[in-house]
């Protein structure tokens, strides 16, 4: 079984202004430091890491990704971020998400959770969704449910595809601009739990490009170029 997302990497030429960036519009704290990245504390467990490109995995580029939030510090988001972005929103019915973009051209969403927490100020909870820019959308829509996901929905015109672990999504893209006129992520590193790595990986290990023991669990590349860590 998968569960939900650890961490997201996403790519920077300079860390010092995007760390700035996100410090300061989105309230988030230094969880830790190296000489190549800079782990942001994003709530529920997750960091987002911000990536210098010196090395592989690289970080996503225009990654499309969402935060989430409890359903009462919505609107403070909103009111939070309204007069330094043209924020768009969209309602999906039982939940709704504003978007924004960060420095790097990454497209980054707020949504709203279905429960209160009587929060009384801003409050992130992790990154509950991914897009991923893919070539074959079928082949990789395959993959991911041989990995453990399971499919949600699919767009119309078969140009995305959405797929869940229950608390976080991945979602799918052929190249196209989606809501906000996102794109789907390329190079994309993520971690993510499951319950026993090494069985997740075995189940797509004939499609995988890379696979390796990393302290957290198993790495793999799937067909796209994208890293996968699964973490137990």
């Amino acid at each position: 079984m998968l569960g939900t997302c650890r961490w997201l990497a996403l790519e920077v030429k300079y860390t010092d202004p995007v760390v700035d960036f996100y410090r300061e519009h989105l309230d988030v704290r230094v969880a830790r430091e190296t000489n190549r990245e800079v782990a942001l504390d994003v709530g529920g467990g997750t960091e987002l890491l911000l990536r210098r490109p010196d090395g592989v995995p690289r970080g996503g580029l225009h990654t499309h990704y969402a935060f989430a939030c409890p359903a009462d510090a919505y609107d403070d988001w909103w009111d939070r971020l309204e007069d330094d972005f043209d924020l768009q929103e969209v309602d999906f019915g039982g939940m709704t998400s504003l978007y924004f973009y960060d420095p790097e051209g990454n497209c980054v969403e707020i949504g709203s959770a279905a429960d209160e927490r009587g929060a009384d100020e801003p409050t992130l909870e992790g990154v509950f969704e991914v897009v991923f820019e893919v070539e074959d959308l079928p082949a990789a829509e395959s993959f991911y449910t041989d990995l453990g996901f399971e499919v949600v929905n699919r767009g119309d015109e078969r140009k995305r595809t959405r797929l869940t672990t229950g608390p976080f999504d991945v979602e799918l893209w052929e190249p196209h601009l989606g809501l906000a006129d996102a794109r789907g992520g390329v190079h994309v590193d993520v971690g993510f739990e499951a319950d026993d790595p090494t069985e997740a990986a075995d189940a797509v290990a004939d499609r995988i490009t890379r696979r390796e023991r990393v302290d957290e669990g198993v790495r793999v590349r799937d067909p796209d170029g994208h890293y996968l860590t699964l973490v137990g």
